[in-house]
């Protein structure tokens, strides 16, 4: 393997690596959102609490669409 082969293989690596630490910050934000969101909606509809996850989106469909 010549230097410059190694040279391309390394940024490669390099490259591949920050790509997957981009998706893993990506992954991460998104949890944090869902999670912020799931609290913001169980303190403005405390009834979310103990509701079926399918309950739960038939209700905010149901009630969400009428505005839209």
């Amino acid at each position: 393997m010549t230097e410059d082969e190694k040279k391309l293989l390394q940024a490669k690596h390099r490259m591949e690596e920050a790509q997957a630490r981009d998706r893993v910050r990506e992954r991460k934000a998104r949890t944090r959102r869902l999670i912020q969101e799931g609290a913001i909606l169980e303190t403005v509809f405390p009834a979310a609490v103990g509701m079926e996850l399918e309950a739960l989106e038939h209700y905010l469909v149901q009630h969400l669409q009428k505005d839209v």
